[in-house]
């Protein structure tokens, strides 16, 4: 059966839904879990999550009206995996978006502070966060030898940390009904 929405005020696509886990976290911090107003709708008729607030915005059919939800929770817990995957975007949220050599947030790649012409792996403990000017000044020397040392010591992050440093991202668009669930710090722990 095809059902059309008749949608008023408002477009429906400026109306994400924060998705949060069973225990009331946000799934993700950076990028933020939010579902599209579809997908959301879709979750509940699937019994999915529990509606935790709505948008002033309803949406009706021939045979419902609703608001569309602003925040759900999963019904079933989301276990996070405890060792984050080595990505270029996890390793970027590790060192919080800045070069770990001159501290630039600008044109950002990936250095291997032991040169892999030196024996240096593609590892979390070998490996971070920096501007292409300071990897191309470093090249394939060893910090000792260019005097370039990494901020920080390059490690392996868990989950927790990379979520603690994706609240110091916001994103643009933060609906008041979201507040109660998000919280962004201005100084981040390590």
């Amino acid at each position: 059966m095809n059902v059309s929405i008749n949608i008023s005020a408002r477009h429906p696509d400026a109306c994400p839904a924060l998705v949060l886990n069973a225990d009331y976290r946000p799934l993700s911090y950076f990028p933020l879990s939010l579902w599209s107003w579809q997908d959301a709708i879709k979750a509940v008729f699937m019994d999915r999550v529990n509606i935790v607030s709505e948008y002033d915005q309803v949406v009706r059919s021939p045979s419902f009206e609703m608001k569309l939800p602003s925040v759900v929770s999963l019904k079933a817990f989301v276990s996070h995996e405890r060792s984050p995957a080595f990505t270029r975007f996890n390793l970027f949220l590790r060192d919080k978006f800045t070069c770990q050599y001159c501290g630039s947030g600008a044109d950002l790649t990936f250095d291997h502070v032991i040169p892999r012409s030196k024996g240096g792996k593609t590892t979390w403990e070998n490996v971070v966060t920096a501007c292409a000017g300071c990897n191309l000044k470093k090249g394939g020397q060893m910090p000792e030898k260019c005097h370039m040392h990494p901020a920080i010591k390059a490690r392996r992050p868990d989950m927790n940390q990379l979520h603690r440093h994706g609240r110091g991202f916001p994103p643009n668009y933060l609906h008041e009904s979201w507040q109660d669930y998000l919280y962004w710090d201005s100084e981040l722990e390590p």
